[in-house]
């Protein structure tokens, strides 16, 4: 296994630190994993992702998509009834499968829909507002800020 050293990041960044294994267990999960089924990511607009996976001859049913702890986890299961066919020839993968990603901070499923053989997620990455830009006053001299409340008249 192959290691990156991220000690030059952690000299001039805070709260980094978990990236490190966030890495390492995506290049050693990304080694045992199959190419089935294939699958784009795409950036629709600012802050929108979709993927789509190619998944022709599975029905809604046979479907299972989960987010939970920034994994998002989509996952099928023929039905017996595929499992007693008799193929001459079976040239369309009709195998089960889990195909799993990981999401960034603040990322969530907004929805899914299965069209002609494509499975479509759409994602969104929403910012709260305390890690939106704010700007911060500064003070000199003695100049001091002061909080306005509302007094009470009466």
């Amino acid at each position: 296994m192959r290691n990156i050293d991220f000690s030059p990041l952690y000299r001039s960044t805070v709260g980094f630190d978990h990236l490190s294994s966030l890495l390492n267990s995506i290049h050693s999960s990304d080694t045992s994993t199959t190419s089935y089924p294939p699958y784009n990511i795409e950036l629709t607009d600012d802050n929108q992702y979709q993927i789509t996976m190619a998944i022709s001859g599975f029905d809604e049913s046979e479907l299972s998509i989960q987010s939970e702890n920034q994994l998002l986890t989509i996952k099928s299961q023929k039905s017996d009834q595929e499992a007693n066919r008799k193929y001459l020839h079976q040239g369309i993968a009709a195998r089960n499968f889990e195909r799993r990603f990981q999401l960034a901070d603040h990322v969530e499923v907004r929805g899914a829909s299965l069209t002609n053989g494509l499975l479509h997620i759409d994602l969104v990455k929403m910012v709260p507002d305390a890690m939106k830009p704010k700007f911060i006053p500064i003070r000199t001299g003695n100049n001091k800020l002061v909080e306005v409340s509302k007094r009470n008249t009466g």
